[in-house]
């Protein structure tokens, strides 16, 4: 699929979506992941079909929001999109398989998560095993709106996930980094040795 301005800056956070409705396609779903770096927790994905009609205002890559906007960005998503759906793999499996691969499959996860499969993908950096047609994106959760889109519903998915965690090993602080390897983080696992959802894999995690 080719499209006028390749790997350039976008007019539009919609111009993906838009130049592809435009060649029929009309569930363009967008794919991308929260939580390939973190020490522990599951990695998740979320994938969108955005209402055509509707413009979501302040969407954003994930990582440029405060947890506040992303709050209320995902209420918005959940409410106004054609169709959504999440995959979660657990850490267990991507000590298994490796966080890439537990990456893709959270992703081919999120897509059977839908209610119609989407006609066209459009994936931030990667590409997937499945018969669908497709487009990478780099940097793409700040390029399409509706990988954009997908992030942020990942992304709140996950916190919440870690949040529930921490209330059952609070000593390790979950609430607050989310499983990542911050100084605390790393601190609590020396003290009392890693926990379930722990990645047994990661550097770091064995006391």
């Amino acid at each position: 699929m080719d499209f006028n301005n390749g790997e350039g800056e976008s007019p539009s956070l919609y111009y993906f979506e838009g130049s592809l409705a435009g060649q029929g396609y009309c569930l363009v779903a967008g794919l991308d992941e929260a939580g390939r770096g973190p020490l522990a927790g599951p990695v998740v994905a979320g994938c969108v079909v955005l209402d055509p009609g509707v413009t979501i205002d302040g969407l954003n890559d994930s990582k440029k929001l405060t947890e506040a906007q992303r709050d209320r960005l995902c209420k918005r998503i959940c409410e106004s999109a054609s169709d959504f759906g999440v995959g979660i793999v657990e850490a267990g499996e991507i000590d298994k398989i490796n966080i890439l691969e537990a990456t893709k499959k959270a992703m081919l996860l999120a897509i059977e998560d839908m209610k119609r499969p989407p006609d066209y993908l459009l994936i931030d950096a990667l590409t997937l095993a499945i018969n669908i047609p497709q487009k990478p994106l780099i940097k793409g959760d700040s390029r399409s709106a509706s990988i954009a889109a997908a992030s942020i519903l990942a992304k709140v998915t996950r916190d919440r996930i870690m949040v529930r965690a921490h209330e059952l090993w609070p000593v390790y602080g979950f609430s607050g980094h989310k499983g990542y390897g911050c100084k605390s983080h790393m601190d609590a696992i020396k003290e009392h040795g890693p926990c379930p959802i722990h990645r047994m894999s990661f550097r770091g995690v064995k006391p």
